[in-house]
């Protein structure tokens, strides 16, 4: 295979090359969660990753400098959640830095293993957690399913070009 003469606008290696590609990625949108030790924490992920089915394992990654990072660091059990178009708000609120996560405004319960369970999701999951390969200033984190529900109403919510968007038929 030859290469072309004319790459267009290549850049070499940096952060800002990398988010601007995955700008152009679209990728499904989902709250991870967990119990910690002042209440629950949660945050928006969009590095959710199917890893095997046998035994049924995901994949996601976490900032080291989260605030929801200490307890994600030391829990044995994750809450994962896929979110509808409808969440688009909720998700924001997930990402935001400083809000009140699991405020009034969030609709959840206690669910298996004490994990904080999301209402009103298309999709959820507990996980118990296998292990966490360290990635540059986040944490790869690799998970078992041991129970869910993909039964929720509401189509996926995706992230793309920096905002939250819903599928076009």
């Amino acid at each position: 295979m030859t290469a072309t003469p004319d790459l267009g606008a290549a850049r070499p290696a940096s952060p800002d090359l990398l988010r601007s590609v995955f700008r152009k990625h679209a990728a499904g949108v989902a709250v991870i969660t967990a119990r910690g030790r002042s209440g629950p924490v949660g945050f928006t992920a969009t590095s959710l990753a199917s890893v095997c089915a046998d035994p049924p394992m995901l994949s996601f990654a976490v900032g080291t400098g989260g605030s929801s990072w200490p307890a994600i660091a030391v829990s044995d059990h994750v809450g994962v959640h896929v979110l509808g178009e409808h969440q688009q708000e909720l998700a924001a609120t997930f990402a935001r830095s400083g809000a009140d996560r699991f405020g009034p405004a969030t609709a959840w319960q206690e669910g298996p293993e004490g994990v904080p369970v999301l209402d009103d999701v298309p999709a959820w999951m507990v996980c118990k957690v296998v292990t966490r390969v360290p990635a540059g200033d986040h944490r790869i984190v690799l998970a078992e399913v041991l129970t869910g529900d993909p039964t929720g109403r509401g189509r996926p919510l995706l992230y793309h070009q920096g905002r939250f968007n819903g599928l076009r038929d």
